[in-house]
C-alpha cells in the first residue's frame, strides 16, 4: 500500500478543519452534508458522521471540510477523521453510493428564487463575479458560496462547508462579498445568506 499524506488546514471557522488528500475529491461542483441522514449518499460522509462529534461534512474540488459540534475538541477528533479520510482514499472507494432504485445523488441545488428575466444581464454579472472572485477565495477557507437569487437589488447566497456557521461569515458576506458586488454591479443594494 502506498503511503498517503493528508494535509490539514485551519479555516476561519474554528469548528471546521479542511483536509486535503492530494487528489481530486469532486470532479465537478460541491456537496454539503448537514446531517447523518444527508450523509447516507456517501460512504465517506457516513463514516465521518459516525464519529458522533461531526456535525457537517463538505466535499470541494480537492478537499473535505469537517465541522465538529460545540464542546468537541479537534485534538480528540482529528486523528479519527484523518484515519477515515486516508482509508477512504487509499482504498479508492467511491465518494457516493451507486444509484439504485429510488435513490440518486442529488445534483447541485438550483436557485430558490425565480430571477426576473428583465434582470438577466445583472444576474449574469453577479454570477460571473461569484464564480471568478468569491468562490475561489472561499474554497481556500474550506467552504463554498452558491448563488440563489436576485430580487429588487437583493442578492441571496447559500453558504456551505466552513462558511456555514462561521463566526466571521457575516463580516465576509457584508464587508467582502456585498462590497465587491455593489462596486461592480451598482444595482445590488444588499447581500443576504439563505
Amino acid at each position: 500500500m502506498q503511503p498517503m499524506l493528508i494535509e490539514t488546514e485551519s479555516t476561519p471557522n474554528p469548528a471546521t478543519l479542511k483536509f486535503l488528500p492530494g487528489r481530486p475529491v469532486m470532479e465537478a461542483g460541491t456537496r454539503d452534508f448537514a446531517s447523518p441522514e444527508e450523509a447516507e449518499a456517501s460512504p465517506l460522509a457516513t463514516a465521518l458522521f459516525s464519529l458522533g462529534d461531526v456535525t457537517g461534512v463538505f466535499f470541494g474540488r480537492d478537499f473535505v471540510s469537517v465541522t465538529i459540534a460545540p464542546g468537541a475538541e479537534w485534538a480528540d477528533v482529528k486523528p479519527d477523521v484523518l484515519g477515515i479520510v486516508m482509508d477512504h482514499f487509499l482504498a479508492d472507494m467511491p465518494l457516493f453510493h451507486p444509484a439504485r432504485a429510488g435513490f440518486a445523488v442529488p445534483a447541485e441545488e438550483e436557485g430558490g428564487f425565480a430571477d426576473d428575466p428583465a434582470d438577466a444581464d445583472i444576474v449574469d454579472q453577479i454570477k460571473e463575479l461569484i464564480e471568478t472572485r468569491v468562490r475561489p477565495a472561499v474554497a481556500n477557507d474550506g467552504g463554498d458560496i452558491v448563488y440563489r437569487g436576485f430580487d429588487k437589488g437583493n442578492v441571496y447566497l447559500k453558504m456551505q462547508g466552513a462558511c456555514a456557521g462561521c463566526p466571521s461569515s457575516t463580516a465576509t458576506l457584508k464587508n467582502g462579498i456585498e462590497a465587491l458586488l455593489k462596486h461592480y454591479v451598482p444595482e445590488v443594494t444588499a447581500v443576504h445568506a439563505v
